[in-house]
């Protein structure tokens, strides 16, 4: 026996340095998969040579003598530094996730294979002129090129994961680039939530005075009353469906929900009169789900030889297209906000009782579209669907938002989308931008783009400043008085869409007296504007706090005043609620610890402070007293609709409600909102404690409110996720400027920061070169780089880089590209 134990103690001490020697080779392997910092490259197809110069941020200086060969180096850059990034972002608008990821993502890809975005891609392809095709397909020819390269001696071709995924990625093409530009519109689409959620509220026989405490309009707007939907579209009221608690087939589609109607945002533009320099100033930070690595990243392109200058373009790019999207040239600077305009309809369909192939239309009977759809499953056997569509657009799969349990067995709901478009010109913006000079070819040269529609604050070096809102804008019949709040029948026409606006009717502005435009997803139009953008806008908070903070200066503005109001970590939202919850809490048994809370609570100034548990605390409480009000009302369409709602606990906690919403269903007595309040006050305090320690002192807003920079997919897997993930400790909240949104739906991780300012961007137009950038994590996407999250901290802090247009003094390395 003792032979065997010393055997084995051998074959132990023998075998662990091979095993550490083994890991250690492999993992020196797979970080040369990062790029050289130097090197050249022959690309057949290129026109001259371009020189790619990477500045200490990593951040690359791409100088080509045209757009065409300056796309062809971002191409390259893109898939040294974003290539998996891509992989994802093009097989999902393929629908073909679970080729990579498995089982896991099947239900992700029924959805996005549904939506036929790749279809969509392809037909917008015969709408793109020369200029655009070009910067295209020289793209594509950079992105192949790296990926067709032979690799340097032991290392891998491949960045890491497809090494672990043990995946091959197929050539990049034009359409490909068309993809990604779609799928941006994912992540900003704007009313679908709110249409399920009145189908929903309807079918639980609540009135629309019941519907406007739970989605209540703006102050300023007076929508037309709705049609009672329940007669409308032939529903049954009352019990649809089991407690919130049951999972339920829905949850195959919790990706798409988190992707879905994400984006948030602020910008502002203030002129000249107003400022230190003379000059405007322009700021911009839009709010997008926080990933690893960051949505955006950095670049300055230079195109020396088709003008009569160089031509530059500094800002943020999306891997996968070769575009700045937002950013600055040699005369302008720009940035976008989500304008949420409702560019979503859905409309439900009634299928012929003696034909399951066909639905009714204005004319009678006709048959669905159909298609089978294979999805292939990574580890598992391929899985088929019938892919549906309508005249006006695809038919959702039967379980998502529930649709199958809120509409009868004979009806079935579609979706009518700008995005879904065949005739999408919008990545023609990519060549024209190199070509603006002013505020006025800014506002007329984005008349191609057209999903999803920005809000965009543009200023010149003249002095000008201006607004145009570009997209495209649904028009609806005068006598729809749905007006794309709820599911429509698609069988009447008075709701089908009657085109589109005119390019020259959207909401612009130019030099406002006021010397300020600010948008914030919120109104931007007023009472005597013309066109019907939507009714289901953000609330004001954000937008009324920049308004406040400039206009409340007493000294002229600098660039360093608006990074100010970038970082503010003020809660107008819990300022307004603060007191009015507080109220609630006279008089009731509380024990000594949760009335030293309390205390705590009132002296609190509302601000979202990393360090400070109070943040910490009221968010906690606000979230177990909407769970307390409103779980038992809403069943099972609670989950889509729970979020912190400002307005809505403001007007419940002042009375001002059509129905006691704080009263429990299936109890005998009827509570009231005080009662509820302090058990909300009691529960949240227990909650903290089992999440973060008994000892109230030791909580802090930040430790529960990392930023989390989520990696796909290994933010999955418990021991990549350390490597992957880029998470930071963040301030501020879904209210404040300097955003910080939960997902307070999440019982596993409610307070962590998914949605935040994912690039900010401030320009003084006196002097162009002194922009200040930032992005969440750094510019590689290689997880061994030394780039990969080096940005995070800096973002954190609300701190930000340079990138001159100029040449960079010392370089981290150089490649260049010449014609093969």
């Amino acid at each position: 026996m003792m032979r065997i134990v010393k055997g084995l103690i051998k074959l132990i001490l023998f075998a662990t340095p091979l095993v550490v020697i083994a890991v250690g080779v492999a993992m020196l392997w797979l970080s040369r998969s990062q790029a050289p910092v130097s090197g050249s490259m022959a690309i057949a197809g290129i026109g001259g040579e371009v020189s790619i110069t990477r500045d200490e941020n990593g951040v690359p200086h791409i100088k080509a003598p045209t757009r065409a060969d300056v796309a062809a180096g971002l191409g390259v850059v893109h898939a040294q530094e974003r290539l998996w990034q891509m992989e994802v972002s093009r097989m999902a608008g393929k629908g073909r996730l679970s080729e990579m990821f498995g089982e896991a993502t099947v239900g992700t890809d029924i959805w996005l294979r549904t939506m036929a975005i790749d279809e969509a891609a392809e037909a917008s392809l015969g709408v793109m002129d020369p200029e655009t095709m070009a910067m295209l397909e020289g793209y594509a020819r950079g992105v192949n090129a790296w990926m067709a390269r032979e690799p340097r001696a032991f290392s891998s071709r491949l960045p890491p994961e497809y090494l672990i995924l043990g995946y091959e990625p197929e050539p990049w093409t034009p359409a490909d680039t068309l993809i990604a530009v779609k799928m941006m519109s994912i992540s900003l689409a704007a009313n679908l939530d709110e249409e399920a959620m009145r189908l929903g509220f309807a079918r639980l026989g609540f009135d629309e005075t019941e519907m406007a405490d739970l989605l209540p309009y703006l102050d300023v707007d007076s929508p037309p009353p709705m049609p009672d939907l329940a007669q409308l579209l032939g529903l049954e009221a009352g019990d649809i469906g089991e407690a919130v608690t049951v999972v339920d087939a829905s949850a195959s589609f919790a990706e798409i929900d988190g992707m879905l109607g994400t984006g948030a945002s602020n910008n502002w533009v203030i002129s000249g009169d107003r400022t230190a320099s003379g000059k405007p100033i322009l700021a911009n930070d839009p709010h997008l789900g926080l990933m690893a690595p960051s949505i955006w990243y950095l670049a300055h392109l230079e195109v020396t030889e088709e003008y009569d200058e160089p031509r530059h373009l500094v800002g943020v790019t999306l891997p996968g297209t070769p575009v700045v999207l937002l950013g600055r040239g040699n005369d302008i600077a720009w940035g976008f906000t989500n304008t949420a305009t409702d560019a979503q309809d859905v409309f439900i369909e009634r299928v012929n009782p003696d034909n399951p192939d066909e639905y009714l239309t204005p004319t009678g009977w006709t048959a669905f579209g159909q298609q089978e759809e294979i999805i292939k499953v990574r580890g598992g056997e391929a899985q088929s669907f019938i892919r549906r569509w309508t005249r006006h657009g695809p038919v959702f799969p039967a379980s998502y938002k529930n649709f199958d349990k809120l509409l009868p067995n004979n009806m079935v709901a579609a979706l009518q989308w700008v995005a879904l478009a065949h005739d999408d010109t919008t990545a023609s913006i990519a060549p024209r931008l190199f070509d603006m000079r002013s505020v006025e070819d800014f506002q007329i040269g984005f008349d191609v783009f057209v999903t999803p529609m920005q809000s965009m604050v543009v200023a010149d070096t003249t002095g000008t400043i201006g607004l145009v809102a570009a997209g495209r804008v649904p028009q609806r019949d005068p006598a729809n008085r749905l007006m794309g709040r709820a599911p429509a029948p698609g069988w009447n026409a008075i709701y089908d869409w009657r085109g589109y606006a005119p390019y020259q009717a959207v909401p612009r502005q130019t030099n406002p007296e006021s010397g300020l435009i600010a948008t914030a997803n919120t109104k931007i139009v007023g009472p005597d504007y013309p066109l019907h953008l939507t009714f289901d806008w953000d609330e004001p908070y954000r937008q009324q706090r920049i308004e406040t903070l400039i206009n409340g200066a007493a000294e002229p503005q600098t660039p360093e005043m608006s990074r100010d109001v970038q970082a503010d970590i003020f809660s107008p939202a819990f300022a307004e609620l603060k007191p009015r919850m507080l109220k609630m809490l006279e008089g009731k048994a509380l024990s000594d610890s949760e009335r030293q809370l309390a205390d705590q609570l009132a002296r609190w100034d509302s601000s979202m402070a990393r360090d400070q548990a109070e943040p910490l605390i009221f968010i906690a409480w606000l979230r177990q007293a909407m769970i307390r009000t409103f779980e038992d009302d809403l069943g099972i369409t609670f989950r889509g609709w729970f979020k912190a709602r400002g307005k809505v606990m403001v007007r419940l906690l002042d009375g001002k409600t059509a129905r006691n919403w704080c009263d429990v269903k299936g109890t005998e007595e009827e509570e009231a909102c005080d009662q509820i309040m302090a058990e909300a006050f009691s529960a949240a305090i227990a909650e903290l404690s089992e999440r973060y320690g008994e000892d109230a002192s030791s909580w802090r807003w930040g430790t529960a409110h990392y930023a989390k920079g989520a990696h796909r997919p290994f933010s999955e897997v418990g021991l990549l996720r350390r490597f992957f993930n880029v998470e930071v400790e963040s301030g501020g909240g879904p209210f404040t400027l300097d955003r910080g949104r939960t997902q307070l739906q999440d019982d596993a991780d409610p307070y962590a920061n998914t949605n935040a300012a994912s690039y900010r961007g401030i320009f003084d137009l006196s002097d162009l070169d002194s922009s200040t950038y930032i992005q969440t994590t750094g510019q590689s996407g290689n997880v061994f780089s030394r780039h990969y999250s080096d940005f995070a901290q800096t973002w954190a802090d609300v701190q930000s880089i340079e990138i001159p247009a100029t040449d960079v003094a010392e370089p981290e390395g150089v490649w260049t590209l010449t014609p093969g």
